[in-house]
């Protein structure tokens, strides 16, 4: 029996993660402790709020007295890292937060793990970090894909901030003995995501008749992730992964932006001609009406710093641990698709700002 921290375990990737490790390890403990920003929703995690070895706390990886508490009293034995501020765009109209989270957010847990794991004699432990691709910079068209030996080279606060946080994480393995693991990830995708997030946004646009941003001329390239594929590569590397060791974990799905909105519009057009309950419930959605969603797109000024390309090289996590996405970019979609038509009253209530709690 293992007994998971898990931190920011009411954002997207996290709540799949501990509905996803409660469902397959039916014994273990989590704690979710997430401070329920913006972006975090208790209302996400209602599928196992009545599990008894799952546990939420309202609170702060800033505390580091809470930190501390929750590790002691829960004898917690594995920390999973995800609470962080991740949009790029937020991080380019305001940094702080980005600071305040990602690095002495990261830094106070790991001050916590130190004290209680280490400081009177090592407890055995892991301390996971989420990390992203964005640290490594951006790819021209012909560069090989980053694996986890590329230097660093982050371009927007945001990925400056996880740059930083990744190595705090790596010197407390190398100076104090920390056992720790690394991830970086490519772009995540699938239930629960925020609806600020390229593939939410594009979908309720579409459903309300709402443009459809892109940026630039829609040519920027990404390597998509389905989200449970992200989970399974997560609980590799805890169960199999080295102290110390960096896994990139990417989904092997490289599409331009512009791709990705048509064929999220084609996907939802083929819906609406199968399914007249769907035109009945988005009477105002442009398929509803027998035309394309496609003509919603709309080009818009290209963010500053945008990089082009990322990519993910996953041969380090394969080779090592077995990974292999389950999930082609054709059937996460889909799924995708499906979950968020399933689930209106979630991402209504996001966007009437009703998922968001008052603070400790």
């Amino acid at each position: 029996m293992n007994r998971l921290l898990v931190t920011g375990g009411a954002g997207f990737i996290g709540v799949n993660f501990v509905n996803y490790w409660l469902a397959c390890h039916t014994m273990d403990r989590v704690v979710v402790l997430d401070a329920l920003t913006y972006a975090g929703n208790r209302k996400s995690l209602a599928d196992v709020q009545d599990n008894p070895l799952f546990r939420f706390v309202h609170g702060d990886i800033r505390n580091q007295a809470l930190v501390e508490k929750l590790l002691r009293e829960e004898e917690i034995d594995t920390i999973v890292h995800f609470a962080a501020e991740s949009h790029v765009d937020r991080s380019i109209q305001g940094p702080d937060p980005f600071i305040e989270s990602n690095i002495i957010g990261t830094y106070t847990l790991l001050k916590a793990a130190e004290r209680v794991w280490l400081d009177n004699g090592p407890i055995p432990h892991r301390f996971h970090h989420i990390s992203t691709d964005e640290v490594f910079g951006s790819l021209g068209p012909d560069d090989p894909a980053f694996t986890e030996s590329t230097p660093y080279a982050p371009n927007s606060p945001y990925s400056a901030s996880k740059a930083a946080s990744d190595h705090l994480v790596r010197a407390y393995h190398h100076t104090y003995g920390l056992n720790i693991t690394i991830s970086n990830c490519s772009n995540n995708y699938g239930p629960y995501q925020f609806p600020e997030k390229l593939i939410p946004l594009l979908l309720l646009n579409i459903l309300e008749a709402r443009p459809l941003p892109i940026y630039g001329d829609g040519m920027n390239i990404r390597d998509w992730l389905y989200v449970e594929d992200h989970c399974r590569g997560i609980e590799l590397i805890l169960k199999q992964g080295e102290p110390g060791e960096v896994y990139n974990i990417g989904g092997n799905n490289e599409r331009t932006n512009i791709e990705i909105a048509r064929l999220l519009c084609m996907h939802v057009d083929r819906l609406f001609a199968e399914d007249q309950a769907l035109r009945k419930r988005y009477p105002r959605a442009a398929p509803a009406r027998g035309e394309r969603s496609e003509r919603l797109i709309a080009y818009v000024e290209d963010r500053p710093g945008h990089d082009w390309r990322y990519a993910i090289n996953t041969a380090k996590i394969s080779k090592r641990l077995g990974f292999a996405p389950a999930e082609s970019f054709e059937t996460g979609l889909a799924k995708t698709v499906q979950w968020y038509l399933g689930h209106e009253h979630w991402w209504r209530s996001i966007r009437r700002g009703e998922h968001i709690e008052s603070e400790c």
